[in-house]
């Protein structure tokens, strides 16, 4: 059950008004829930409790450092594809042990710098990133974990911009590289491979294709042991999906048997990286109306946040539910829009709402890929982050000022005659 609830006619978050959100820290704000957060981690953990796993949280889903802590307190890995990322986790409190690193364009100080920090395996994505791990791990006189990322080329049955297991996609390597790399490492003295990895996409609600990419996997593990290369995990990424309309996502009893069942012998660790399942639904984009405004048969709500602000419903064309902050039965037909100078910028069209200048309305399903993807087009500030816990709420993040967005700009010098 979501934190984001009505208390008669007013919208809440856990015990906080969301008009009082406002009045305190402005719009467009992001706001989360504590308890959403943890109740999404806890759930997906417990789902393989009889079984030896780790969650590691998919960084790059919401990457405020309060959401990491609140996960490292729970004894939650990580998922990181940056440094900057590998940065953030140890800032909020992560166990480098505990930190897989993705991504299949790491560079050289990123490996060195996570080398430094200890952390728990490397999924690598080429052969050449092999080489260069080795290198580097040589030259720091250290032996680097590390798993291959497998491109079992499954359709995962998603937007195409979030599938990653297909043959045409930039992630992971062919079954035969993937031996061939293995084999190769097998020489190697600064490399040492622990795991195997994959991940098809994101925002799965189907299992089949989770059992598919897992009966590849295990398959290329029971040839991997017959050239004596024993693996001590299988990542097999995260992607579970959420409703954001009328999906149906898969029960999380569902998806922990059905990969159980599809393990059969292999009694491997299991690693997930789920991202969206925990932060997903655990926030919202709250925003102020500026005007209404009819354009010819079409009737439009101009609100204070923008693509800038949260981009998937431009990007992917995606549908999140979007509601009032006060209840009201006089409800219009209105497409919810931005105010940058941009068709594209938008985030629903023709929906039955209540909204009038100076009205509050929330997106729903904001918790993750919203604030982590904005940016400052149109030189706009970035939204503050709150985080409710309880009756209290705490901002996790201040909103940005233009002078801070101009403090790494300068002009030229003045010309200056020979």
């Amino acid at each position: 059950m979501s934190s984001f609830h009505y208390q008669s006619e007013d919208l809440y978050a856990e015990g906080v008004p969301l008009a009082e959100i406002a009045r305190k820290y402005g719009t467009p704000t992001y706001v989360y829930s504590r308890a959403d957060i943890e109740t999404a981690y806890l759930d997906f953990d417990q789902a393989f409790e009889d079984y030896e796993h780790l969650v590691c949280y998919s960084v790059k889903a919401n990457s405020n450092i309060a959401v990491l802590n609140i996960l490292a307190n729970l004894g939650a890995g990580f998922d990181i594809v940056s440094g900057g990322e590998l940065q953030r986790v140890l800032k909020a409190g992560g166990e480098p042990s505990k930190i897989v690193f993705s991504g299949v364009g790491k560079t050289e100080e990123e490996l060195k710098f996570a080398l430094e920090v200890g952390i728990g395996c490397f999924n690598i994505e080429s052969p050449a990133e092999l080489e260069l791990l080795q290198s580097i791990a040589q030259e720091l006189g250290v032996t680097a974990p590390a798993s291959v990322r497998v491109n079992p080329d499954v359709d995962a049955g998603t937007h195409p911009y979030i599938a990653t297991g297909l043959k045409e996609n930039k992630f992971g390597v062919s079954r035969d590289t993937a031996i061939a790399m293995y084999l190769k490492a097998k020489k190697m003295k600064h490399v040492n491979m622990v795991g195997i990895d994959c991940h098809i996409g994101s925002q799965i609600t189907e299992v089949k294709p989770i059992i598919e990419a897992v009966s590849e996997i295990t398959d290329l593990v029971d040839k991997l042991a017959s050239y004596g290369i024993m693996l001590e995990h299988i990542d097999l990424g995260g992607g579970l999906g959420i409703c954001y309309n009328d999906e149906k996502p898969i029960p999380l009893v569902d998806y922990s048997k059905a990969i159980i069942k599809a393990m059969g012998k292999h009694q491997h660790r299991l690693l997930f990286e789920p991202g969206r399942y925990i932060v997903g639904n655990a926030g919202i984009l709250l925003t102020k109306v500026q005007f209404l405004k009819k354009n010819h048969e079409n009737s439009f709500a101009i609100v204070d946040a923008a693509m800038n602000d949260l981009i998937r419903p431009a990007l992917y064309g995606s549908w999140q539910r979007i509601i009032e902050v006060k209840k009201s039965k006089k409800t219009r037909t209105l497409s919810i829009v931005g105010p940058i100078c941009e068709t594209a910028d938008f985030f629903a069209y023709g929906r039955e709402i209540a909204a009038k200048p100076g009205d509050l309305v929330a997106i729903e399903s904001a918790g993750a890929y919203g604030f982590v993807m904005s940016s400052n087009y149109n030189s706009r500030n970035r939204a503050a982050e709150i985080m409710v816990s309880g009756n209290k709420s705490y901002c996790v993040r201040k909103r940005e000022t233009i002078e801070q967005q101009l403090l790494l700009e300068s002009v030229l010098p003045a010309h200056e005659e020979a």
